[in-house]
């Protein structure tokens, strides 16, 4: 190759190359360079991949649930009065009864004969009351008569003392019918003492009249305890004695509760005890019948906690749902909140934007769909959601969570996990 040959070779590639810097230079404008150019502005007008969720009402804190055990809401033991052998026992174990139902006969021999006795000597007081009455009659006569004699005395006495005075008769005369007086007046006085320890006996005899009454009521009333009735509408939980059986005063004989108000006691722990309060509502699950939701409400509250467990006793209420379930059964106790439910979100959609506290909101009607960024206020926060107590309304379209950094006027695409459809 000659030298003409080599010189032409590099004039050519010189040209080309000049050619190939002045394409990069004029041929494309400035903006269309730049969008080719990555990451470059075009790029970020772009629609994102959101996913987004329509705002509802709720609570942040879950539902605290405990385990009990259903009792009825009123329960007692009917237990012997008095001594002696159970003659008759005609319930059993879930019978239901009614107030006086007659539940047990205790033999009634030796009360009975107690009863009869307390009523004869109850008669004999009254007798001597009579008696008396009777005594202070005559007595009460005998101080009419004395009376009587006592005034004719007197008149008599002054009529001769008149007498001996002027000398019609004797002095001798005269004092006879004074002494005669005197011996009246002893005889009234005497009368009336008589008529007042009649008096006195009366009273005696009346106490003890009033005395016997009471021993006469307290026997009858020991003769009422053979009979054991049922106190109020229960169904018979427990039977602990049989025909024959020989009780003493204290012996528990049945054990009865109504069972249509069912209570449950639970131990809540004095970390959650704040959450907790009187008429808080409560949804309740049995084991023993899984198909049944009952809701009670909350009607006690212990003011002592157990010193080793920190534990306290909280009552549960309600009306039990259905006759089969009785008293015994596993319950599951949920406390519903009593807070008024707010705008609970996710925590992480308030982290797609560059500020603190911000929302993204989805426009509505706009096409392509746009977003844009809401300051709001937020509460508490738990297990993952947070309270928002302004700034979003209920059924208003949030964000979730976006591949990239919102802001506002950006346009997105709904994902296939958002809870609206995608457009």
């Amino acid at each position: 190759m000659g030298i003409w040959d080599l010189r032409r070779r590099y004039d050519i590639a010189l040209i080309t190359g000049l050619g190939i810097v002045c394409h990069g230079c004029t041929l494309f404008p400035a903006g269309e360079a730049q969008v080719q150019r990555p990451g470059g502005g075009q790029e970020n007008k772009q629609p994102i991949a959101v996913e987004v969720a329509r705002a509802t009402l709720g609570n942040v804190q879950d539902a605290l649930a405990y385990t009990g055990t259903t009792q009825p809401a009123q329960q007692i033991t009917l237990r012997a009065q008095t001594a002696g052998t159970v003659v008759a026992t005609p319930l059993d174990t879930g019978d239901r009864v009614q107030p006086g139902t007659v539940m047990a006969q205790i033999d009634s021999g030796v009360l009975t004969a107690r009863v009869n006795e307390a009523q004869a000597e109850l008669s004999v007081r009254q007798s001597e009351v009579a008696t008396d009455q009777v005594s202070i009659t005559d007595a009460q006569t005998a101080a009419v008569q004395a009376k009587a004699t006592r005034d004719q005395a007197k008149l008599d006495a002054d009529r001769l003392r008149r007498l001996a005075d002027r000398g019609a008769i004797s002095h001798q005369a005269a004092e006879a019918a004074e002494l005669t007086l005197i011996n009246a007046e002893q005889a009234v006085e005497a009368t009336e003492a008589q008529i007042e320890a009649r008096q006195q006996a009366i009273a005696a005899a009346a106490s003890r009249v009033t005395a016997q009454q009471a021993v006469l009521a307290e026997a009858q009333e020991q003769l009422q305890w053979v009979t054991v009735t049922a106190p109020m509408d229960a169904t018979v939980l427990s039977r602990a004695v049989d025909p024959g059986d020989f009780v003493q005063p204290g012996t528990a004989l049945f054990e009865v509760g109504n069972l249509d108000t069912l209570t449950i006691a639970v131990q809540v722990s004095e970390l959650e005890i704040e959450n907790l309060s009187l008429g808080q509502p409560a949804t309740i699950q049995l084991d023993a019948f899984p198909n049944i939701t009952a809701t009670g409400s909350i009607t006690r509250i212990s003011p002592v906690a157990d010193t080793t467990s920190r534990l306290i006793p909280v009552e549960v209420t309600l009306t039990n749902p259905d006759p089969r379930i009785g008293s015994g059964l596993l319950a599951r106790v949920r406390f519903n909140a009593t807070a008024d439910p707010t705008v609970v979100v996710p925590l992480n959609a308030l982290n797609n934007g560059s500020q603190e506290n911000t929302i993204f909101v989805l426009a509505p009607d706009a096409d392509p769909p746009t977003v844009t960024a809401r300051s709001v206020t937020t509460g508490n926060t738990h297990q993952g959601n947070i309270e928002i107590l302004s700034g979003l309304a209920p059924k208003e379209t949030f964000v979730i969570s976006s591949d990239r950094t919102l802001e506002t006027g950006q346009a997105v695409r709904l994902s296939i996990l958002s809870e609206v459809a995608p457009q």
